[in-house]
């Protein structure tokens, strides 16, 4: 059931809003754009410990959906800094809080998530969570230096983080469910169709006039998806 104030903000829902929900993404795939191991996205899933998973929701026999995946980057990111118990915690304080059911794909998360942890610790004792947050000298809280490096590769638009830039927006490597089905992409081309026309015995140099993309943007593609740059540069 798509998410009743996400529905809310169009009168008429876009066509692009359903592929937001619908399984898509392995369990590997989603480690490797969070940079972790499917082991770990599979026990924060299928925990059966007795405080249960700390993203629950997945059907086992399923594909992630796009705003899970985007969880996915968070835990990740939290993960260097809080025990799994904090972050399922906090995950469900969000989620009551913002009364969304992915709290940390939306843009509230962005903009309302340190004072909503700051009033969680305050809550609960928890000096954990200053980890994540820090205080200017003037008391206002903000995120820490790797959760804002984790927010500047998202673009948010209508309350959510709507564009992923996989690897910094340095990196023209971006997932946008709105195209190509949320494949990650090149300026509109899926990483791996430049994989198989590279293996195909094609060059880097005749995928550039036929896709009309810059040689460079072409070897992060080639890269992306596990071709060595030494055997690209060797084109």
């Amino acid at each position: 059931m798509l998410d009743r104030m996400l529905m809310n903000n169009y009168q008429i829902p876009p066509p692009w809003l359903r592929r937001l929900y619908l399984p898509t993404y392995s369990i590997s795939e989603a480690a490797y754009f969070a940079k972790t191991s499917p082991q770990t996205v599979a026990h924060w899933y299928y925990s059966k410990g007795k405080l249960g998973p700390v993203i629950p929701g997945k059907d086992k026999d399923k594909p992630l959906s796009y705003l899970q995946l985007i969880e996915i980057a968070f835990v990740a990111t939290m993960r260097e800094f809080l025990s799994l118990q904090k972050i399922r915690k906090a995950r469900e304080y969000a989620k009551t809080t913002f009364n969304m059911e992915f709290p940390f794909a939306q843009v509230k998360w962005k903009t309302d998530g340190t004072h909503l942890l700051v009033t969680l610790r305050d809550l609960d004792g928890d000096s954990e969570i200053d980890k994540l947050v820090v205080c200017d000298k003037s008391g206002q809280e903000a995120w820490g230096s790797v959760m804002a490096d984790r927010f500047t590769q998202f673009i948010y638009e209508d309350g959510l983080a709507l564009v992923w830039h996989l690897r910094g927006t340095s990196c023209p490597i971006n997932i946008n469910p709105r195209i190509s089905f949320g494949a990650p992409t090149i300026k509109g081309i899926p990483t791996w169709i430049l994989k198989g026309r590279w293996l195909a015995g094609e060059s880097v140099e005749e995928i550039q006039e036929d896709f009309q993309i810059d040689i460079e943007s072409i070897k992060y593609g080639l890269e992306f998806e596990g071709i060595k740059p030494e055997s690209v540069l060797k084109v």
